[in-house]
């Protein structure tokens, strides 16, 4: 196995105050968990639409702040929103802010009410994984260019499943890819981004690690999950309480491992 088992918790940025989310962070971080991340969007996925909800990159700055340990991210920033190069600059800033900790988890971008809202060009989904592509040599060009330069290569998240365009970018430019779905799902899509690993000269076996989300307690699924390639596992949590017990049925699993 290339990679360490790891845990993280997506903090959902929704129908709470920010005290509460904070509070959520820091005691994620002392209870072991390995990256903390939140979400890039402007309006609440679920409960009241109108919600509560704060903004992506303002709130990994103060994490950077607020934790000491461990890594932070987005899962994940939407492409679309802001100019790759801009986009660059800020993973670089947050990047120094944390001393290393930062993950640029990035996709191609979903959510039609945010772009509506904020007056992006929805477009197709074709046009926004071509748009993603196009971004992702910009980014890391950016980063060889800044003053001063990154404190490390900063691993990029990328999340998606399309298995012709997205998986090709994956193999392409990821560190680590984030899988939406269920064991068979991974399995599947994860020997489709080796073919492409193959076709574009990366040895995505031992270089991109496996991400996905999980629900349910480590004894029901963790194993399955394991062996089909996945080694970073993250539980969603949402406001107002942040409830974290299943992350620390996850935590000690890892721990016994």
């Amino acid at each position: 196995m290339p990679f360490p088992i790891r845990i993280a918790v997506q903090l959902h940025p929704q129908h709470a105050d920010y005290g509460q989310i904070r509070d959520a962070l820091l005691r994620a971080e002392d209870m072991g968990v390995d990256v903390a991340f939140n979400w890039d969007h402007f309006f609440p996925l679920y409960g009241e639409p109108e919600g509560k909800h704060f903004e992506c990159w303002t709130m990994l700055g103060a994490w950077a702040e607020q934790t000491s340990r461990i890594e932070i991210g987005a899962l994940v920033t939407c492409n679309s929103y802001r100019n790759p190069e801009l986009l660059a600059d800020m993973a670089r800033t947050v990047d120094h802010i944390s001393d290393g900790r930062l993950i640029l988890g990035i996709g191609a971008g979903w959510f039609e009410k945010d772009y509506d809202e904020y007056g992006y060009e929805f477009g197709t989904p074709g046009a926004r994984i071509a748009d993603l592509a196009q971004a992702m040599p910009r980014i890391r060009s950016r980063w060889e260019r800044l003053n001063p330069a990154p404190t490390r290569d900063i691993p990029v998240l990328i999340g998606g499943g399309g298995e012709r365009k997205t998986l090709r970018i994956v193999a392409e430019h990821a560190d680590v890819w984030h899988s939406f779905g269920g064991v068979e799902t991974l399995r599947r899509k994860s020997a489709i981004l080796d073919e492409h690993g193959a076709a574009v000269g990366r040895d995505t076996a031992r270089l991109v690690e496996r991400s996905i989300g999980v629900d349910r307690p480590p004894a029901e699924v963790a194993d399955d999950l394991l062996d089909a390639g996945a080694t970073l596992f993250t539980i969603g949590v949402g406001g107002p309480d942040y409830d974290l017990s299943l992350v620390r049925e996850w935590v000690a699993w890892r721990d016994a491992r």
